[in-house]
């Protein structure tokens, strides 16, 4: 008749909230890399958008001085961007 007698839960219970702690672990971790850092795009989260660089920020207040005109601007922005892989907007000398 012992056979039948309920016991109670037994050990096992005792890894019911270190599975909890991995479920939400798992998603914190999961959000953190993707919705909390910035919007998904292409599997990777996106930063924003790319600060200009020194030669950059030269160029363009070489431009704003009038020491170069627009065609040369563009030109030199292209091999930069060439170079460094980021691209213009359409109508910019960029592909687009």
């Amino acid at each position: 008749m012992n056979a039948l007698a309920y016991d109670g839960p037994g050990p096992w219970i005792l890894f019911l909230p270190l599975i909890w702690a991995a479920v939400v672990i798992g998603a914190v971790t999961l959000l953190r890399r993707t919705v909390w850092r910035g919007r998904l795009v292409d599997g990777r989260a996106a930063r924003g958008p790319r600060r200009a660089g020194p030669t950059e920020s030269t160029l363009g207040r070489r431009f704003a001085s009038g020491e170069i005109g627009e065609d040369e601007y563009w030109r030199r922005l292209s091999v930069l961007d060439e170079q460094f892989g980021r691209t213009l907007p359409e109508g910019k000398g960029g592909v687009g």
